[in-house]
């Protein structure tokens, strides 16, 4: 059972081989379209690739240089269940000690709305954003103004405002 300050959020961490997408990559289901394929673009809704897109900052390779940049790639990674990726881009006066993924819940798209500040010559940052997803098969979404905050170079999740 998960403890009061443990969010619930996708499914646990399982990766299989693509339909389609580089030969050899894996992907989570959850990255898959409904055809079994790699979907063309990120799910952070960039536009770009996920390999040139989030994967970088996940696989440790780049920072988000801006508090929006943080959201798409954290959306991706609550899409992904990335746990890790997730907690390290958490503020640690705020961040729980786990997650518990709900195998019932699958983000599918995310909307930025506004943001404020959270560029690389800001320490602090909003972003205004609504997560869609499905849960037990149905549609729903999450609109929330997220906090952000700037330490040294890294971009860090607060808090919903």
């Amino acid at each position: 059972m998960p403890s009061a300050d443990t969010p619930k959020f996708g499914a646990p961490v399982h990766e299989v081989p693509t339909g389609g997408g580089v030969q050899g990559q894996r992907v989570h289901p959850s990255m898959m379209a409904d055809n079994g394929r790699v979907p063309p673009t990120c799910r952070c809704g960039s536009g770009e690739p996920y390999e040139s897109c989030c994967a970088p900052y996940h696989q440790g390779d780049k920072q988000a240089p801006t508090a929006e940049a943080l959201m798409r790639s954290r959306f991706t990674a609550f899409a992904l269940r990335d746990e890790a990726y997730l907690l390290a881009t958490w503020h640690p006066t705020t961040r729980p000690r786990h997650l518990d993924f709900d195998p019932d819940q699958h983000w599918t798209h995310l909307q930025i709305h506004n943001r404020t500040e959270g560029t690389p010559f800001h320490t602090t940052g909003t972003v205004e954003f609504t997560a869609h997803y499905r849960y037990q098969g149905e549609p729903q979404e999450l609109h929330e103004n997220s906090r952000f905050t700037r330490e040294a170079t890294r971009w860090l999740y607060v808090e919903p405002i």
